[in-house]
């Protein structure tokens, strides 16, 4: 069966980093399309980065962009997503996301949560200031 499971959440201070992993078990994470996703309390599912692993490109949405790297090691089946100089802001659970197929254009798919079939039950990250 299809699993995702994130790690690497955890509490931080403002400025600080940290690197999620999603590890992908089931089917094989470079044949897919990956992305990382994060929602707070009372707010939308937000899109955060998406991972072409067949291509090895990576989309980001506005708002982690030059700070937030996503990559892949298709060895360990697993993706990441390395967090740098976080901001209270940052503060959600982020969530990983799989579908059984190629991406499509990652400035559609990181707005559209119902695009994507896969999730795992996501990790806590909390960012102080």
């Amino acid at each position: 069966q299809v699993q995702l499971v994130e790690s690497g959440g955890g509490s931080v201070q403002a400025g600080e980093s940290l690197r999620l992993s999603c590890a992908a078990s089931g089917f094989t994470a470079s044949n897919n399309c990956m992305g990382w996703f994060r929602q707070a309390p009372g707010k939308e599912r937000e899109g955060v980065a998406i991972v072409y692993t067949r291509g090895g490109g990576t989309y980001y949405s506005d708002s982690v962009k030059g700070r937030f790297t996503a990559s892949q090691d298709n060895a360990k089946n697993t993706v990441y997503l390395q967090m740098n100089s976080l901001k209270p802001e940052d503060t959600a659970m982020y969530y990983c996301a799989a579908r059984a197929r190629q991406c499509e254009y990652g400035v559609n798919i990181i707005r559209l949560p119902g695009w994507w079939t896969y999730w795992g039950q996501g990790t806590q990250v909390t960012v102080s200031s």
